[in-house]
């Protein structure tokens, strides 16, 4: 969806064609004045008048021209900076600042150059130049250009990513277990605060005479000292400092506001509440999802065969993100794009691998004397 820009007011075509009119009639009225125009030439109106007249005229109508024409660039301008941030656009300026005046001080000997109109273009056009290289470098190195000016640059503080930011850990994370692992696997280190009302909430689950709350508490204790073991993990444990909110979820909501922390959780609609309330929220359930194999099986799919497989029959293609797809039977298919059905999906430390089979095609006689048996 593109976005739309704000429209021109027509009044400053207008302005502009009223800039052009003065001009042209300042040049027409300068022309007039190098001839003898005190005799009338056009009824009433002597030469410099008629110098005027003809001069406002062009004014007009060029002024019209060019007021559009520049509306237009301006228009073509703002959508070219639309995706550019505050920050490319400052130091882009501060770079071809520097840059400008670099070109001005290594330019300056051409106009030792007597010909004004040989050492102007020449200095104009090393200022340009210089200038452009230093926006093009001011907007590729802007953090180190705005670092030179700290925080009176007057720009917004950068908003740091909710991973680098101190959390609190939900009810639900600890209970899953899956964030061990996550953690294990090089994320998600840090300084994280578990709330007591957390902790009192696993304490309950844990001392429930209900099994399956029992086992779950446990778990979610027991899941608690293994990341206070891991290395880059330091776990604190957050007095309630909110009496007044009653609820666990809520509470978590209020403390993540007041101490700029992120939330750590696996509760969809408890994310999508703290968002709402302008809470940074690390979603582990939208990270499984994004994880999630690309295909499943019982899909179907449409891929190109590009080569024979190891065993006989076999055709080996490639989803869009490099996953390798065997086709049983899929030999005579190389070269042709067909529809096959994912039969199983087998992941391994170097990847996943998806196998299938032709749509339509019946599934090898082990398979269904595996099926029937």
């Amino acid at each position: 969806m593109t976005k739309r820009t704000a429209r021109v007011p027509g009044g400053v075509v207008e302005l502009l064609r009223f800039f052009a009119v003065v001009f042209f009639a300042g040049v027409g009225y300068e022309v007039s004045r190098t001839f003898d125009t005190s005799e009338r030439v056009l009824g009433p109106f002597n030469g410099v008048a008629v110098g005027v007249l003809i001069g406002s005229a062009l004014g007009y109508v060029i002024g019209g021209v060019l007021g559009r024409t520049t509306v237009t660039a301006v228009e073509r301008t703002e959508l070219s900076f639309a995706d550019v941030s505050a920050e490319q656009i400052v130091a882009g300026g501060i770079g071809a600042v520097i840059g400008s005046l670099l070109g001005a001080g290594v330019a300056w000997p051409v106009f030792l150059i007597r010909e004004p109109f040989i050492s102007f273009p020449l200095f104009g056009f090393a200022i340009v130049s210089i200038g452009l290289v230093g926006f093009r470098v001011g907007q590729s190195k802007r953090e180190g250009v705005l670092d030179l000016f700290g925080a009176r640059a007057g720009l917004t503080p950068r908003t740091p990513a909710a991973v680098s930011l101190p959390r609190f850990i939900d009810t639900s994370v600890v209970i899953d277990g899956r964030v061990l692992d996550v953690v294990r696997a090089g994320f998600l280190h840090g300084t994280t605060y578990l709330l007591r009302p957390v902790l009192d909430e696993l304490q309950s689950l844990a001392d429930s005479g209900d099994d399956t709350k029992r086992a779950r508490g446990r778990r979610g204790l027991e899941v608690l000292e293994a990341l206070r073991r891991e290395q880059g993990v330091d776990i604190e444990v957050v007095e309630d400092a909110v009496l007044a909110v009653p609820e666990v979820d809520a509470k978590l909501v209020r403390v993540c506001l007041d101490r700029g922390a992120a939330l750590l959780t696996l509760d969809t609609n408890l994310a999508k509440a703290a968002a709402l309330a302008g809470v940074r929220v690390l979603n582990l359930h939208a990270l499984a999802m994004a994880l999630r194999p690309p295909v499943l099986a019982g899909d179907d799919v449409t891929v190109l065969p590009l080569k024979p497989g190891k065993e006989p029959g076999q055709a080996v293609a490639y989803l869009d993100d490099g996953t390798m797809v065997v086709v049983e039977g899929g030999k005579s298919l190389i070269g042709k794009e067909t529809s096959v059905h994912v039969t199983s999906v087998l992941t391994t430390a170097n990847g996943r691998m998806v196998f299938a089979r032709p749509a339509g095609a019946e599934p090898p006689r082990s398979t269904r004397a595996r099926s029937a048996t």
